[in-house]
């Protein structure tokens, strides 16, 4: 069961962080000009792809663990679903991120509304990370 409490953990570390960044970052970066929101965007996306990224890898794969050591289909089920932040965020989320990163050489209304558009993709982690810790919890207390 330490594995899947490793996993809990980290999934609703991951799911917190993303909360966060939705909720409470996000906004106050919006209240900025553009041009200071997309300068704070950058050094805060690095970082919280090194974490988020690391916690989705260890949580999902300590829940497939889990479920292989004998835990319930829910273990895989959410961990799936936290792992499942990879192909969205490669897929979905990268090409506004590149867009991003390349700030200067955007116009300043481009800017906004792709710091909105980032925004609202990032929600979808969010959803994920929250729907991956209410399975593994339903996995923890359901043996």
């Amino acid at each position: 069961m330490l594995i899947g409490l490793i996993a809990l953990v980290a999934t609703a570390a991951f799911a917190g962080a993303a909360f966060y960044i939705n909720f409470a970052e996000h906004p106050a970066r919006a209240a900025l000009s553009s041009s200071a929101a997309v300068r704070q965007w950058a050094p805060s996306y690095k970082r919280g792809f090194v974490m988020q990224s690391s916690l989705a890898i260890v949580g999902g794969i300590c829940a497939g663990l889990q479920w292989y050591l004998g835990g319930g289909a829910a273990w895989l089920f959410g961990g799936l679903i936290l792992l499942a932040n990879w192909p969205f965020t490669l897929l979905i989320i990268m090409p506004v991120n590149r867009r991003l990163l390349t700030y200067e050489a955007l116009p300043e209304g481009d800017v906004g509304a792709l710091l909105g558009r980032w925004n609202r993709l990032h929600a979808v982690r969010t959803a994920l990370g929250v729907a991956a810790v209410a399975a593994m919890l339903f996995a923890a207390v359901n043996p």
